[in-house]
């Protein structure tokens, strides 16, 4: 049922984020880098924001941008599932509001052989999945 009123509750949604980055298990994807395409979807409730239209109670979009920049852009992490996990506890910790977060890390330049459009991750994390 949790799951369920998650997806029916309100949230904020950030798409298309573009990070250019030194994440992977390859050598070469260290060395050269990469663009990684992020998701966000954070849920909370809008409601005091709604009704007051102050930032004062809302969650500002562009801090959680922040947080995903610097993961993004930051220290080498060899899988998407590491950066995804990173931006998803960070987002929780850092914003008590928010009930939920869901990370998707895309590749969209894979170095494998063969046609792709990209490859990549999606994470779900509650605040009652963080340890304490």
């Amino acid at each position: 049922m949790e799951s369920e009123a998650l997806i029916l509750g309100d949230k904020l949604i950030l798409r298309g984020l573009s990070f250019y980055g030194f994440h992977g298990a390859r050598p070469e994807e260290r060395t050269l880098g990469q663009k990684f395409m992020v998701d966000i979807d954070a849920w909370m409730d809008l409601t005091p924001a709604g009704k007051s239209d102050h930032l004062s109670d809302a969650v500002d979009y562009t801090q959680i941008f922040d947080i995903a920049k610097e993961v993004l852009e930051g220290s080498p992490h060899n899988l998407l599932e590491s950066l995804s996990q990173k931006i998803a506890v960070t987002t929780l910790r850092n914003h008590k509001q928010i009930s939920a977060v869901r990370v998707k890390i895309i590749k969209p330049h894979v170095p494998v052989e063969g046609q792709l459009d990209c490859l990549g991750v999606e994470i779900l994390r509650r605040r009652s999945d963080l340890p304490y």
